[in-house]
């Protein structure tokens, strides 16, 4: 690394946003408050978003670039970077820049992780000494899958996401398929006909094979095209949804065997061949970059 004065390190540098995988989705109950109560296996995977962070001459959060259809103000990452203003007091701006690989409405997560990334980084490039527990409560008054991003490791989820607990999974390769529709996580989880009383399992009966997940009858009956992709990446393995969807992926033990699937699939589909990883690759730069 290119030696820098302290107060520059980290700025102008690429930072990964990592995409996940519900390896599992059980829906156990709800809450009075609407609230779902949930068990879940996320596994971080290798393939990322990137975000630049630039400083700025003023006190404001802006993106050098929106999002098509999506806000400025209404972006994950400017809500993040607001959320973190506002808890610490900083006086500071930034400027955003988001290289925006995973797909939106995919169920990978592209989204919590990116507001995830931006709550880590900053803490560390405005020298805020926020704790990762005050991260994580801050992360997930902007969506329940960001604390795991916080948390960056392969979780094991409870509650209504925010009950996280450290997992050992295999090594594992994944082809992931994103079928063209966009699924809203809102309305799935309104539907009437969803699962909402399943048994609670433990981390021992996951890792024995209890990988359902809830929300796939829903999902198949609301989008032709997720039915359609799971029925057709059956023929390499056991085909599964991620959350609510709409990307499917079928796990494989070695990278060759994966790679001879996302061949065979990638001319006519918007496909994906990613590793499994038990740390973020954000934790592992902020590793490199802030000896932390």
């Amino acid at each position: 690394m290119t030696e820098q004065k302290e107060s520059e390190l980290g700025w102008g540098v690429r930072w990964p946003a990592p995409a996940k995988l519900n390896l599992m989705l059980r829906i156990v109950g709800q809450r009075e408050d609407g609230y779902h109560l949930l068990q879940t296996v996320f596994q971080i995977i290798d393939i990322t978003d990137g975000l630049v962070f630039s400083k700025t001459d003023d006190d404001l959060v802006r993106l050098k670039k929106t999002i098509p259809g999506v806000k400025e103000a209404d972006d994950l990452t400017v809500r993040a970077a607001n959320l973190l203003k506002k808890e610490s007091g900083y006086q500071g701006g930034v400027c955003i820049d988001i290289e925006k690989n995973l797909p939106m409405g995919g169920g990978l997560g592209g989204g919590s992780s990116d507001a995830a990334t931006v709550l880590v980084v900053l803490n560390q490039l405005w020298k805020l000494n926020i704790s990762e527990q005050r991260l994580m409560e801050l992360g997930v008054q902007l969506g329940a899958d960001v604390p795991v991003f916080i948390k960056g490791t392969s979780t094991w989820a409870e509650g209504v996401g925010e009950d996280l607990t450290e997992i050992k999974l295999p090594k594992a390769w994944f082809v992931v398929l994103k079928p063209q529709c966009h699924v809203d996580t809102g309305k799935i989880f309104s539907e009437k006909e969803l699962t909402r009383d399943s048994k609670c399992i433990k981390i021992s009966d996951f890792n024995s094979g209890q990988n359902q997940n809830d929300c796939v009858t829903v999902v198949k009956k609301l989008h032709v095209e997720v039915a359609q992709a799971l029925e057709g990446l059956s023929k390499y393995g056991v085909a599964r949804l991620t959350g609510t969807g709409a990307c499917v992926f079928v796990q494989f033990d070695g990278r060759q065997a994966a790679r001879n699937v996302y061949n065979e699939l990638a001319s006519e589909n918007e496909v994906y061949i990613a590793e499994g990883l038990a740390i973020s690759p954000l934790h592992r730069q902020m590793s490199e970059f802030f000896s932390i």
